[in-house]
Order: structure tokens, then sequence, then C-alpha cells
């Protein structure tokens, strides 16, 4: 089949089957006299396996390892798991930066009253290399806090995120 079918038997795109092939994912496919990949049913198996991992969010050196792993048929079960396990762990570091970074820019959002006025915490958080720390103000005019230490309405203060250990 070329590789439109393919594509389209596999579920990756022509454009991935191609980049795939230039960065040695998968072997070069054999092409017919005239130029054109030809694809084989075994082909189109491996495709839907990268597509499987890839959908699982392995990277492309993870699915490489998996695919050496998968051809060789004297591999160790242990060995499968590891990567996978590894890749659990990666997974969940992730998650835990999404999450840090999804609290920051929420509490961000909550420090901006979403107004017409100039002043913005959350562009003012963006701004600082430390999202916790209190930007200056941008304006001249002093910032006066009232007898509890809370800045008047008008002119919310700078907020400071949670943080996540």
């Amino acid at each position: 089949m070329n590789i439109g079918e393919a594509a389209k038997a596999s579920g990756v795109s022509a454009k991935m089957i191609r980049y795939y092939e230039s960065v040695g994912l998968i072997p070069p496919i054999s092409r017919t006299e005239s130029g054109y990949r030809a694809y084989t049913e075994s082909d189109v198996h491996m495709l839907r396996f990268i597509r499987r991992a890839r959908d699982l969010g392995f990277a492309v050196a993870e699915i490489h390892d998996l695919l050496d792993l998968w051809r060789d048929r004297s591999r160790k079960s242990a060995d499968v798991k590891r990567v996978a396990l590894q890749h659990i762990q990666d997974l969940q570091r992730r998650i835990q930066e999404l999450q840090q970074m999804s609290d920051t820019l929420q509490a961000l959002t909550a420090c901006c009253a979403g107004d017409e006025r100039p002043d913005c915490p959350i562009l003012q958080g963006l701004e600082t290399a430390d999202l916790c720390a209190p930007p200056a103000p941008r304006s001249g005019l002093a910032h006066s806090a009232d007898s509890q230490g809370s800045l008047p309405a008008a002119d919310p203060a700078p907020c400071c995120p949670p943080k996540r250990h």
C-alpha cells in the first residue's frame, strides 16, 4: 500500500510516517520502481504500535527502546516494565508541574480585577523571575495599606500563588 493508505490504516499521518523513517524509528521502507514507498501489513502494524505509544506520551527515544524490545523475542518483561515505570514517573512529574502552573495562573487570575485599568497582576507575575515576588508598582502612585495590611479594593495587591510541595 502507498503512504496515504498506510496512514489511514495506522492512524499515523503521512508526514509523521516520513518523520519516523527519517529519524530511524522505522526502517527504510521499500520503494516501487517509480520511487513510491510500498508499505506492508507488518509496517502498518508497527506504525499502530508507535501511534499507541505516542498516545501514551512516550517520546521518540522511548518508543525506539520499546520497538527494540518488541522485536526482541528473547526480551525480559522486566526490561519493558522498567521503561514503563520510568515513563510513569516522568508523567507524574509532568502532572505535578502542570498542576503547579495551573495553581499559579489561578492565583494570578484571581488577583486580576479584569477591568479597564492597565494594572494587571497576571502580567506583573509573568514579568518577575519569581512569581511569588511582589512586583514593583508600575505607576508613580504609592500603594498604601489600610490598618489590616490590605490594599484598597480599587488597587488590588499582587498575589502570591500557593506553593505546592
